[in-house]
């Protein structure tokens, strides 16, 4: 991901973590550039939530890491004013009601709207009196999503952020996500494991295994990199000459192969091209992390 410095809004060079005998960062450098939609993908264990416990000063770490130029480990309050963070949305405690949430969040940020928030819940069926126990994960969702909303922060960190939600409320948190909050001023990063759920809505993509950065690209250039063939039969040697970073079979005995970089002519030779998704790179460069 590359753009003009003036908007990098965070910049991280050679980050490194380790817990015991285990590197959860290992010289992890990355750029998320002001106005974009990142996805940082990787399975667990990969590095992700170290990733974003540093970006919100929650931990040490060595390197260097700056957010809105600022050091999240000497500058964490002020930076806090300009950061939201929201974990998975089964975290709101079940005892607490929808006004007595509102009041906690305007309590600790203090760039919430509980104004705006009300706007946001007047198309619901949510009410002022109503607990997180006596709500559907439907309505819970919609909380969760007025909190956030109406908080106007220039970074949206989003941890596993559907967790344990069915796929309906899942592409509704997403959806509502992105017409009503998101603009070029704001910055939303999310981490997953589920790809194929936010590929839809990412700008860019960062793909993370073993504390290391193995892939960092905006959507819309990966169709330039990389290119999946449904081979022919009859030219199976040809494609693995051509070196494909991935290869598997599929029924009737056609076999798909995966190429970063290779000449575009040589590989619509060989059979039918596509871009492939975000979730085939993902299976595809992850392959033995899970071993």
């Amino acid at each position: 991901m590359s753009t003009d410095s003036n908007t990098i809004l965070v910049s991280a060079k050679g980050l490194r973590k380790s817990y015991k005998n285990t590197l959860a960062l290992d010289n992890t450098t990355f750029d998320i550039p002001a106005g974009r939609i990142v996805g940082l993908i990787g399975p667990n264990g990969a590095g992700k939530t170290t990733a974003l416990k540093a970006i919100l000063g929650l931990i040490p770490f060595d390197g260097d890491l700056k957010i809105l130029g600022k050091d999240p480990r000497t500058q964490r309050d002020a930076l806090m004013n300009d950061v939201c963070f929201i974990a998975d949305v089964a975290v709101l405690p079940r005892w607490i009601t929808v006004a007595q949430a509102i009041e906690f969040v305007a309590g600790v940020h203090p760039r919430f709207d509980a104004a705006r928030c009300q706007r946001f819940l007047e198309g619901t069926q949510l009410k002022p009196t109503m607990k997180v126990r006596e709500m559907s994960k439907g309505m819970i969702v919609q909380l969760h999503l007025a909190l956030v909303m109406a908080i106007d922060a220039r970074l949206l960190v989003l941890d596993e952020p559907t967790l344990g939600l069915d796929i309906l409320y899942r592409k509704q948190f997403y959806q509502r996500l992105l017409e009503d909050y998101f603009d070029d001023e704001k910055t939303i990063l999310i981490t997953t494991h589920q790809v194929e759920e936010v590929e839809h809505i990412l700008t860019d993509v960062m793909f993370i295994r073993g504390g290391k950065i193995s892939l960092s690209a905006a959507m819309d250039t990966l169709g330039e990199r990389y290119c999946e063939v449904l081979v022919n039969a009859d030219k199976l040697d040809a494609a693995r000459a051509l070196q494909p970073i991935d290869e598997r079979s599929l029924p009737f005995g056609k076999t798909v192969m995966l190429f970063d970089g290779a000449n575009a002519e040589q590989l619509a030779a060989l059979g039918e091209t596509r871009t492939p998704s975000i979730a085939d790179l993902f299976v595809a460069t992850m392959k033995g992390t899970y071993a």
